[in-house]
């Protein structure tokens, strides 16, 4: 007897969803004061622009990698960028090309098991949900941060 899975969610929504996080996190980026995106922090956590560092070496690094089917080992902050409008700029040529390699991703690529940067080997759609997962958390910091320093941040589910 054949099992029919229900599909829950198509490709397209799931690029949307993550597309909305990155839309929120790029909002919280321009409420940081420049020095302070660069200097603010609290209890040893990195500035918010190192943390974006890391997020910009995931999203379409990593997405690309799956795409060409190519492991390559992670490598973090080799823009040196040094102001938050080269970020900005970084993050918004990042959404356009995360958009431009999404679609390479045939539906059958979810399901297959991908090494990413050499060192988690997981199907897919497993590693997509890490990015997504990865960067919401790393936005509450960012949150955490505004708040210290008196700038109220977006709303959450403003995406």
């Amino acid at each position: 007897m054949k099992t029919i899975e229900a599909q829950i969610i198509t490709s397209e929504d799931l690029l949307k969803h993550w597309q909305g996080h990155r839309a929120l996190t790029r909002k919280v980026i321009e409420l940081f004061p420049e020095k302070d995106f660069f200097e603010f922090s609290i209890a040893g956590m990195r500035p918010f622009s190192k943390i974006i560092d890391e997020l910009l070496s995931i999203a379409f690094p990593a997405l690309k990698a799956i795409v060409e089917q190519e492991v390559k080992p992670f490598g973090e902050g080799e823009e040196n960028l040094i102001s938050k409008a080269q970020y900005l700029e970084k993050w918004d040529e990042s959404t356009l090309k995360i958009n431009t390699y999404w679609h390479k991703l045939s539906a059958d690529d979810f399901s297959k098991t991908f090494n990413l940067f050499g060192q988690y080997e997981f199907p897919v759609i497993q590693n997509i949900l890490y990015f997504i997962d990865n960067e919401v958390h790393h936005r509450g910091q960012g949150y955490v941060y505004l708040r210290a320093l008196n700038i109220d941040p977006p709303f959450f589910w403003e995406r």
